[in-house]
C-alpha cells in the first residue's frame, strides 16, 4: 500500500460574474492518505471538460448542486487504480469516475464504470462513448426519433454531441444540417462526417442560409445552444417538430435571469400548439434506460470507423482552466479533455 500521496486539484476560488476568468479558478494541493477499507486510490489520467460546468460555478439552484466556494471542480476522468481495498478493483484497473478536476481522489466505487483499454480509445469514453455521446444517442431515440426523409437541425455540429447527432440522423434515413463557427470546422461537418449542409453562424445571414439548406423545413432540432440560433431555426419548424433540449451554451455566461416576457411567450406557445410542436428538455441520466443498448451499439461502429469524432487535447492539469474558458468561447474543435497523466503510468 502507498503512503499518502500529493494531489493537485483545481477549486473554484469564487463565483463569475458572466463569463468565467482565471481568478475564479485556483491550484491547491492536498495529502490523500492510502485508502481505508471498502476505498481505492485513483490516479486520473484524462480529464473530461464540458459546458454544463459553467452551471455548476453558479451559487444559483439548479438540477445538480452547485460547486461550493474552494470546492472541486466537478467533472468526469478516466483514472487507473492506483492501490484498491474495494472488492473488485485491481491496481492498473481503468474506470469512468466523477472525481473532478484533480489528479488523485479516494472513491468508494460510486458512480464507477469500469473499462476495458482494448475496446476503444481511453479518451473517447469521455465523449463520443460517454457523456456526450450518451446525450445525443437517449435525446434522438427518446425525443427526436428522426425518420427517413426528415430533417435534423443541430448546432455545435463539430461538437462530442451535435457530431453524434448528425451522423445518427443519417444513420436513420434522415437528411443531417450541422451549424458549426468557422470554416474549419464547417469543412470537417461535411467533408469527415458526412452532414448533408453546414451553415457557418459567424457568416452573415444565419436565418436566410439555414432556410435555403432546409427548403422542407425542420422536423427535428436537437437544443444545445440557445441563442440566435434558436431564433434562426424557430420559424421553420415543421408541424410536429421534436426539440429535445439539452444545453443553452450561448447562455451560459449570462448575468442575469431572463423575463417571461424577454422569451415572447405568446408566439412561442401559440407555434407550439398550432403546429404541435414537442419541446423537451431532459439531463442525460433522465435515460438511462438506453444506457445498455448505447454501449452495445456504439462501440462497434467506433471501433471500425463508421462513427467519426474529433478531440482536442490540452496537456496538464494546470491548463484546464484555460482550455475551460476557451471551450464556453467555442476555441475547442471537438471533444475538449485534459490530459493529466500518461496512461502507462506505474501503479
Amino acid at each position: 500500500m502507498p503512503d499518502a500521496v500529493i494531489a493537485r486539484r483545481i477549486v473554484l476560488a469564487s463565483h463569475p460574474a458572466g463569463a468565467p476568468a482565471a481568478g475564479d479558478f485556483r491550484l491547491e494541493t492536498l495529502a490523500l492518505q492510502p485508502p481505508g477499507p471498502g476505498e481505492m486510490l485513483l490516479r486520473t489520467v484524462y480529464l473530461s471538460l464540458d459546458p454544463y460546468m459553467r452551471g455548476r460555478m453558479n451559487p444559483t439552484p439548479s438540477y445538480a448542486p452547485s460547486v461550493p466556494l474552494g470546492g472541486v471542480m466537478v467533472g468526469e476522468v478516466v483514472a487507473q487504480v492506483v492501490a484498491s481495498r474495494l472488492d473488485g478493483y485491481a491496481p492498473g484497473d481503468y474506470v469512468l469516475a466523477h472525481a473532478g478536476w484533480t489528479s488523485h481522489a479516494l472513491s468508494d466505487g460510486d458512480r464507477v464504470r469500469r473499462l476495458e483499454p482494448g475496446q476503444a480509445p481511453l479518451p473517447a469514453y469521455l465523449g463520443v462513448l460517454g457523456m456526450p455521446g450518451f446525450t445525443a444517442y437517449a435525446g434522438l431515440r427518446e425525443i427526436g426519433r428522426p425518420q427517413p426523409d426528415e430533417t435534423v437541425v443541430v448546432a455545435a455540429a463539430s461538437g462530442p454531441v451535435g457530431s453524434l447527432v448528425g451522423q445518427l440522423a443519417r444513420r436513420a434515413g434522415a437528411r443531417a444540417v450541422g451549424i458549426a463557427g468557422g470554416a474549419d470546422k464547417c469543412a470537417y461537418v461535411r467533408d469527415e462526417l458526412g452532414f448533408d449542409a453546414v451553415i457557418d453562424h459567424r457568416e452573415p445571414g444565419l436565418a436566410q442560409a439555414l432556410a435555403a439548406a432546409c427548403p422542407k423545413g425542420i422536423d427535428v432540432y436537437f437544443e444545445n445552444v440557445g441563442g440566435p440560433v434558436w431564433q434562426a431555426v424557430f420559424p421553420l419548424l415543421n408541424p410536429f417538430a421534436r426539440v429535445p433540449v439539452c444545453g443553452l451554451i450561448a447562455d451560459y455566461n449570462g448575468t442575469s435571469t431572463p423575463r417571461p416576457d424577454d422569451l415572447s411567450v405568446p408566439a412561442l406557445m401559440r407555434a407550439v400548439l398550432s403546429k404541435r410542436l414537442t419541446l423537451r428538455g431532459f439531463i442525460n441520466y433522465d435515460l438511462e434506460h438506453y444506457r445498455d443498448d448505447f454501449l452495445r451499439e456504439l462501440p462497434p461502429l467506433v471501433r471500425d470507423g463508421t462513427i467519426r469524432y474529433a478531440e482536442d487535447m490540452v496537456d496538464g492539469l494546470e491548463n484546464a482552466p484555460q482550455a475551460f474558458m476557451g471551450m464556453l468561447k467555442g476555441a475547442n474543435f471537438g471533444k475538449l479533455v485534459v490530459r493529466v497523466a500518461a496512461e502507462d503510468g506505474a501503479v
